[in-house]
């Protein structure tokens, strides 16, 4: 029984490779705390190359496995189909993550188990659910302006100033650059709904 016929990579292999590597923007929390990982995403792909129904297969559900989805959905129309190719066949591509050991060697602070990154992550995820929910329902009038003080305190904790701003505006013109217009908006969003009018421009132009 012969095996099934796989899709492949235009320029083969390789070129995945290199295709991967130039396109990862290593994700704030990970690159801040020097964390690695390998993500396995699956994904189905079209009779016309295109990437469809990607998801995460295993990953540890911190900001690597939203990097790694992104990089493939950036392969869409990158893909050679195969005659009579099942398109029900599902692909796995491992995305990996080293971050800048040189960097983190000079770390002042003890590095984390991924179990404490998940752990870290989560508690960070709902705080900036609460900045961002807060900020949403004060551009509607709906916010009690007595909570802008924990709000602030809140976002002292978590570094979200003018430097993380212009880190993510840097981040979301890298990813407008590499066509990916959702990913960008996501950026900018987070940056106006932590209270910044940075992203304003960039919002209004391309994120109806």
């Amino acid at each position: 029984m012969s095996a099934i016929a796989q899709p492949t990579f235009k320029g083969g292999a390789s070129a995945l490779n290199s295709f991967i590597e130039s396109h990862i923007i290593y994700p704030e929390f990970s690159s801040q705390n020097c964390i690695e990982g390998n993500i396995q995403v699956s994904f189905s792909i079209d009779q016309k190359g295109n990437v469809t129904d990607a998801r995460v297969q295993q990953g540890p559900g911190i900001d690597l496995d939203d990097e790694a989805l992104r990089v493939v959905k950036l392969t869409s129309g990158k893909w050679q189909i195969p005659a009579n190719y099942n398109n029900a066949v599902r692909v796995v591509l491992p995305i990996r993550f080293r971050p800048d050991f040189a960097k983190c060697q000079r770390r002042t602070t003890a590095m984390m188990t991924m179990d404490q990154a998940i752990v870290a992550y989560q508690r960070r995820q709902e705080l900036e659910n609460a900045v961002t929910n807060y900020y949403i329902n004060k551009y509607t009038g709906k916010a009690d302006p007595q909570k802008e003080r924990d709000i602030n305190a809140l976002k002292k904790e978590l570094g979200i100033d003018e430097d993380l701003w212009k880190d993510l505006l840097d981040q979301a013109n890298e990813k407008l650059k590499q066509g990916d217009q959702e990913g960008a908006c996501k950026d900018w969003k987070f940056i106006k709904n932590t209270g910044s009018d940075l992203a304003d421009a960039f919002i209004a132009k391309y994120c109806k």
